[in-house]
């Protein structure tokens, strides 16, 4: 049976963020202080959400204020949310795939959400997606199965009749902890050798393939 919802991350996922988010919070660590961040450490960085962002990036050795230094890459990368940031090849293929069978899909994701959504609107990716549910929606940040459970609940969809994609560690154990089959993709920023030992239900390189995936 083909999914009733698809569950998608944003980040590393739908789209490369990365050059972005790496942009601002080097703008912001320089401002305080703070050694800047090659890009492939910051995309290491990404997936739990804007406040661990910065905890991981905040020098040990260098006292620095987090929650300035939150402050300060959120008010930067608001401002330049996509400026650098593209959609991964074969993404709008596939989402004009599901489109077309009438499947209701979603994002949830540990991105603040209204930065989430100006993202997506930006990218012209809204059109697509039913709801846009990120950090500060009043939901706790993935793994907690609470935002996908919510979406599911929205779209009237049970859980195990609904697909999670996504990128990262918190995605396929969000999916474990509520009751969803998960696809996890190797194009984003978590190697493949780590999703493989959480053992998602499928591990995929190309994003049409999830197209013919069942959600049970």
């Amino acid at each position: 049976m083909l999914p009733k919802l698809v569950l998608f991350d944003l980040d590393g996922t739908l789209v490369d963020s990365a050059p972005d988010i790496a942009a601002a919070l080097n703008a912001a660590l320089a401002e305080l202080g703070q050694p800047v961040q090659p890009l492939p450490v910051v995309k290491s960085y990404v997936g739990d959400g804007a406040a661990k962002l910065v905890e991981r990036a905040a020098a040990p050795a260098r006292q620095v204020d987090q929650e300035l230094l939150l402050e300060r890459f959120k008010a930067r990368y608001a401002a330049h949310v996509c400026v650098d940031t593209r959609i991964y090849p074969d993404i709008l293929e596939t989402l004009e795939g599901f489109a077309s069978r009438g499947t209701p899909l979603a994002v949830v994701t540990n991105k603040p959400g209204d930065l989430a959504r100006a993202l997506v609107r930006a990218l012209a990716l809204d059109r697509y997606f039913a709801d846009v549910v990120g950090d500060g929606d009043g939901f706790p940040r993935k793994p907690s199965p609470g935002i996908a459970l919510h979406v599911c609940a929205r779209q009237g969809v049970a859980p195990g009749d609904a697909l999670l994609v996504g990128d990262g560690l918190p995605d396929v154990r969000l999916a474990r902890a509520a009751g969803c089959r998960v696809a996890a993709v190797t194009w984003g920023y978590t190697p493949r050798e780590t999703l493989a030992a959480e053992k998602p239900d499928w591990l995929i390189s190309d994003p049409r393939a999830l197209l013919a995936l069942p959600s049970v």
